[in-house]
Parts: structure tokens; C-alpha cells; sequence
């Protein structure tokens, strides 16, 4: 087996940021890339919340930009997925579909969280033209338009309040007569002058010929009285959750109910000393790339503390 002192599993944000700290600090780390190199920011639109690109910048560009500068300080980049870990003890042993077998002193995993869609054909066909799964990164680019939002929980409703403060309209889908969101949320968007719910609605596509231009909708589906429809919209919005890319780790770390994994505090630290884990698949709640970046920074910087300390 390979013997490594700092691997990365998973690339976005997350995983460059933790590549550009480990490799300057001369801990030689490799990096494998994962399912997704870049992470989710290659398949967003235009980037405009993260600093030092005042003009924005597409989320491919900038994952090259930062993948290039972990480059820069040495870092070992692959292209491969884990597919099975031991890390029952150190070195921790990580197995990957090119047929590499590693041995780390420390990891830090990246492996980040993926939108919950809904299966249609039509959400990729439009994928970065009017659909996307999330309001605060795209948001912006539908000022005094007309989206659409679909789910029925706190994070659809909060989805659907945030782009109500952007949007001309919002119609939050939801599939069944009722809201799972916490009473507070339900009130603010029952209540919210831009905001209409269409209970009881599931859709059924999209259509439009340069990007979303309308939603085709079934009203009570199954029912003696099910209606179809077409609604004019201009982006569409998934708000049904997201799923953590963590159940390779299952075994070894804690997660919560959802698979987010459990970390120490404020810490990257996992239950299992010398695993870190950072960005998206240990953040249930924010999901920003500035945020998954300052969480790679986090975790290299400890994952070099813990190999000082131990004198690895």
C-alpha cells in the first residue's frame, strides 16, 4: 500500500482549500478528486458571492483557479472515487476504483452532500437554464421575476422567503395540502404578500425554448378531479433536501439522522483521531462555498497540528 501523511477524499471548495494549506505546509498531501471534480459549484451558474472575483466568475472557472493554486505548493491530484475505508486504526486504509490503495496518518474528507432532485429529464436538460437548488446562490439573478420553489419543509419555505425579498412572485409547490415546515416558517410564507402555495400540485416538467419559461403542473394527481396546467416561471427552484456523500464513513464516524457527519464543536474533528471532515457533507446548514472553503482551511490546519503532535 501507498503510505500518504495527509489524503484528501473529495475536491469542491472544501477539498482545494484543505489541498492549498497541507501542501504549503509540506505535508505532501494527495487528493482524490471524487465523483464530481470541483464539486456542485461546476454545475451552478455564475458565482458572485465569493470574494476577490467583483465581477463574478462561472463555478468552473473558479474551481480551476483554486485547484491550480493547490497545485502550485505540490499537491498530488487524482482523478478516482473511494470505494471502501478502514479506519479502525491508524494508518487508516482507503481503497479506490483505479485499483490505489492508500494508508493515511490523517484524512480529510470532502466528499460534500448532492441536491435531492426530482427525476425528471427535464431538470437536466435545464440544469444551470432556469433550474437550480440553491436560492442563495442563484437567487440574484432573479430579481422582479417569477419563480417557483418545490417542497413542503423548513428549507422550501426558507428557500421561498429568501426569493421573495428578490423575486416579483414565488409559487412554493407543494405535493401535498399541507406544510412540514416548523409553525414559524408556515406563517411567514402564508403570510408573505409575494409568496402563493399550490397545495396538492406535483410537477410534471418544464418547458421553454432558451432556458425555464413555465412548469407543466398536475393538481391533485389521482383524484377524480385532477387538473393539468402550464404556469409561466422563470426559475425553478428544488428545495426537497439534500443528501451527505458520507455513507463510505458510515462505520467509523458519527453522523446525524439525515448523514451529515458529527464534528467536535466548531471543529473538523471526527470521533476518530486524525479524521477530519469538512464543507458540505459536515454542514447542514449553510452549504456556501465560502463557508466550505473556511472548513478546508480548518481541517488542514488540524490535520497538521495532529501530525506534529504525534510526531507523524
Amino acid at each position: 500500500m501507498e503510505k500518504v501523511r495527509c489524503l484528501i477524499i473529495g475536491s469542491g471548495p472544501a477539498g482545494y482549500t484543505a489541498a492549498i494549506y497541507t501542501g504549503r505546509a509540506n505535508l505532501n498531501p494527495v487528493l482524490y478528486e471524487g465523483i464530481q471534480p470541483g464539486g456542485q459549484l461546476t454545475i451552478t451558474t455564475e458565482v458572485e458571492n465569493f470574494p476577490g472575483y467583483p465581477e463574478g466568475v462561472s463555478g468552473t472557472d473558479m474551481m480551476d483557479d483554486i485547484r491550480q493554486q493547490a497545485e502550485r505548493f505540490g499537491v498530488d491530484i487524482r482523478a478516482a472515487i473511494a470505494t471502501k475505508c478502514d479506519l479502525s486504526e491508524r494508518p487508516y486504509k482507503v481503497w479506490f476504483d483505479n485499483g490505489d490503495e492508500v494508508e493515511a496518518e490523517t484524512i480529510i474528507i470532502c466528499t460534500g452532500a448532492s441536491a435531492k432532485y426530482l427525476g425528471l429529464e427535464d431538470e437536466k436538460k435545464y440544469n444551470g437554464q432556469g433550474v437550480s437548488a440553491c436560492a442563495t446562490c442563484d437567487g440574484f439573478f432573479y430579481r422582479k421575476k417569477v419563480v417557483a420553489v418545490v417542497g413542503g419543509g423548513d428549507t422550501a419555505c426558507e428557500e421561498a422567503t429568501y426569493l421573495a425579498g428578490l423575486a416579483a412572485k414565488v409559487y412554493l409547490i407543494v405535493r401535498k395540502d399541507y406544510l412540514r415546515a416548523s409553525k414559524i416558517m408556515q406563517e411567514r410564507v402564508l403570510n408573505h404578500p409575494k409568496i402563493e402555495v399550490l397545495f396538492e400540485h406535483n410537477t410534471e416538467g418544464l418547458y421553454g425554448d432558451n432556458g425555464v419559461e413555465g412548469v407543466h403542473l398536475v393538481k391533485r394527481k389521482g383524484q377524480p378531479d385532477e387538473t393539468h396546467y402550464d404556469l409561466p416561471i422563470d426559475g425553478f427552484f428544488l428545495a426537497i433536501g439534500h443528501k451527505p456523500n458520507s455513507d463510505l464513513f458510515k462505520p467509523w464516524v458519527k453522523t446525524d439522522e439525515i448523514g451529515y457527519i458529527i464534528t467536535e464543536g466548531a471543529s473538523p474533528k471526527t470521533c476518530v483521531p486524525g479524521v477530519f471532515a469538512a464543507g458540505d457533507v459536515a454542514d447542514p446548514h449553510y452549504r456556501q462555498a465560502i463557508v466550505a472553503a473556511g472548513s478546508g482551511c480548518k481541517a488542514a490546519i488540524e490535520a497538521e497540528r495532529y501530525l506534529s503532535e504525534n510526531q507523524l
